[in-house]
C-alpha cells in the first residue's frame, strides 16, 4: 500500500476499494431518479445527488456485503435504496428546517419551492421501495422498510422534543436512533444478509450501524457550535437559532441554575432570541463543559462501533470501517 493510500481517509480509502460497485451504483441511481412526465424530479435529485456528498451510507451496504463475500449484484440495488431513502429525507428534512444551505450549497426548497421538495422526497421514497423489492428477499424488505418508519417516527419525535426543556438524554438517544442511526444500521445489515451472512456477523453490522450513526449525529450536532462553516457547509449556531435542543445544550439545561434555565426558556421554548444569545449560550456550554462531556459520549459510541465488528472476519474493508469510526470522532479532536 502506498503512503498515499495510508494517509487517505477511511471512507476515501473504502470508495476506491469499492469503486466499480459506487460508479455501478451511481449509474443505477441515474438512471431510477429519471422521470418521463415530471423533469423536476431529476432536477431536484441531482442538486442534491450530485452535490459531492461522500454516499457513506451506500457504501456501508457495498462494504459489509463485500466483507461477508457476496458475489451477486444486489448490493448495489440495496446501496441505491439507502441512498435514495436519504436523499429523500434530507429533501424533507430542509422543508421543516426552513433550511438555505446545506453541503455549502443553497437547498432545494430555496432554489424551487417547498412543494417541489417535498414531492420529489416522496418520489424518491416510491422509488426506494421499488428497488428494495428486486433482490426478492423478504427480511430485506423488512429491515429497509422498517427503517424508513423508524426514521419519519424520529423525526415527528424530534418536533415534540426539540422545543421541550423536559427532553433528557434518553429522549435524545430515541431521536438520534430514528432519524439518523436506522439508516446506518439498515444499511450495514442489508449487506450482510444479502450475503447470507452467519446470524452473529448481520447482528455485529447492525451494532456497528448502530452506534457509527449515533456517533456521527453526536459530532454534527457538536460541529454546529464549535465547527469551522466552511468545512461543515452549516452557519454556528444554527441549531441554537432553529431551537433545536441537541446534547451539548441538554446537558448544560441539565446543570443550570434558576437564571439559566430562564434563558434557555426564553431562548429555546419562546424563541424569543435576541442578539447576543448565541455567545451567552456558548458561554453557558463553556461553563458547564458540556462540549468536552457530549466529546466523550460520542468517544464512546465510536469505540462501541468498532468493538462490535469482532465476530467479523478479518478484511480489508473491516480494518475501513474500524478506522472510519475513528475518523468520525476526530472531526472534534
Amino acid at each position: 500500500m502506498m503512503k498515499s493510500d495510508v494517509a487517505a481517509k477511511p471512507h476515501d480509502r473504502m470508495a476506491a476499494y469499492l469503486s466499480d460497485d459506487m460508479a455501478a451504483v451511481s449509474a443505477l441511481i441515474r438512471e431510477r431518479m429519471a422521470s418521463k412526465h415530471a423533469p423536476r424530479i431529476p432536477e431536484v435529485t441531482a442538486h442534491l445527488v450530485e452535490a459531492g456528498g461522500k454516499r457513506l451510507r451506500p457504501m456501508l451496504t457495498l462494504a459489509a456485503a463485500r466483507m461477508c463475500g457476496y458475489g451477486g449484484p444486489y448490493h448495489v440495488h440495496l446501496a441505491a435504496t439507502v441512498e435514495f431513502i436519504h436523499t429523500a429525507t434530507l429533501l424533507h428534512d430542509d422543508v421543516v428546517d426552513e433550511s438555505a444551505q446545506r453541503r455549502g450549497r443553497p437547498t432545494a426548497n430555496l432554489l424551487w419551492d417547498n412543494q417541489s421538495s417535498v414531492l420529489v422526497g416522496d418520489y424518491l421514497f416510491a422509488r426506494s421501495f421499488q428497488l428494495m423489492t428486486e433482490p426478492g428477499s423478504m427480511p430485506v424488505m423488512r429491515i429497509l422498510s422498517n427503517a424508513a418508519a423508524t426514521i419519519a417516527e424520529g423525526e415527528v419525535l424530534q418536533l415534540t422534543a426539540a422545543q421541550n426543556l423536559a427532553t433528557d438524554e434518553q429522549v435524545y438517544l430515541q431521536v438520534v436512533r430514528g432519524k439518523t442511526a436506522a439508516l446506518f444500521s439498515a444499511a450495514t445489515e442489508v449487506g450482510g444478509v444479502i450475503a447470507d451472512a452467519p446470524e452473529g456477523q448481520v447482528k455485529a453490522l447492525y451494532d456497528y450501524g448502530d452506534a457509527l450513526g449515533i456517533a456521527f449525529q453526536i459530532v454534527d450536532d457538536l460541529l454546529d457550535y464549535q465547527g469551522d462553516t466552511g468545512a461543515t457547509g452549516k452557519n454556528v449556531g444554527d441549531d441554537f437559532r432553529e431551537r433545536k435542543l441537541t446534547l451539548p445544550v441538554i446537558k448544560a439545561v441539565a446543570k443550570a441554575d434558576e437564571t439559566e434555565r430562564a434563558f434557555w426558556v426564553r431562548t429555546i421554548e419562546k424563541g424569543k432570541q435576541e442578539e447576543g444569545d448565541l455567545d451567552h449560550a456558548l458561554m453557558l456550554l463553556g461553563k458547564h463543559d458540556t462540549l468536552t462531556a457530549t466529546q466523550r459520549d460520542a468517544r464512546d459510541w465510536a469505540e462501541k462501533a468498532q468493538s462490535a465488528l469482532a465476530p467479523l472476519p478479518d478484511h480489508e474493508l473491516k480494518d475501513m470501517l474500524i478506522d472510519l469510526a475513528n475518523y468520525v470522532v476526530s472531526r472534534i479532536s
